[in-house]
């Protein structure tokens, strides 16, 4: 995912090389979610961050990066905060909890992020189900939820922890397979559901 604000660029888990892109410049900041490979490639991440991007990852993202990437992380256990380019960043746990699962994400090692630029909120949960802290998030203004089995969550339990927290609109992402007008419709008017084809 890419968000640009008044100038700023984030990117969000690049990965599939450099070319989608360019068209958005080079990032201020870039989050890492996890060390599975289809949130965290060293040849991407190599690729699209250059001398003035901050990398925003758990340890043990920082962990596996080359050492020419080294010099640009910054290493965010859950539960803490940091502000780099002006954009506020808090890292959520995000894990599994279904005993099926918990080979996949367990928890300590993965970041969602919250991000707070121009008076707003957002949510990236990365790959979790719907955990506690979750549920527990305040003013969410834009929530980024996932939903795809068996890694993830189902449309029920991702639209159940929607209803708790309440942010303002939701996306669906990172929902290969899953039923996100079943989410949508689970959801009601408890948040405001935008589908995108991703």
């Amino acid at each position: 995912m890419v968000f640009q604000w008044d100038g700023k660029t984030v990117f969000v888990d690049p990965v599939g090389g450099a070319a989608p892109f360019k068209k958005f410049g080079t990032p201020d900041v870039v989050l890492v979610t996890d060390i599975h490979g289809d949130h965290f490639n060293k040849d991407t991440l190599t690729a699209v961050v250059k001398e003035k991007t901050v990398v925003i990852a758990p340890e043990a993202v920082a962990a596996l990066a080359p050492a020419g990437l080294k010099k640009s992380i910054t290493t965010l256990a859950n539960g803490k905060s940091v502000e780099k380019a002006g954009i506020e960043v808090e890292a959520v746990p995000m894990y599994n909890l279904t005993p099926t699962r918990l080979r996949f994400h367990n928890k300590g090692r993965g970041n969602g992020y919250v991000m707070a630029f121009g008076g707003k909120r957002v949510y990236v949960s990365g790959d979790t189900e719907d955990i506690p802290e979750m549920r527990a998030l305040k003013k969410i203004d834009v929530a980024f939820v996932c939903m795809n089995l068996p890694y993830t969550m189902t449309p029920e339990q991702a639209a159940d922890a929607v209803r708790e927290f309440k942010p303002k609109t939701v996306y669906p992402y990172h929902y290969r397979g899953s039923d996100t007008a079943k989410f949508k419709k689970l959801v009601g008017d408890a948040s405001e559901v935008s589908l995108r084809d991703w």
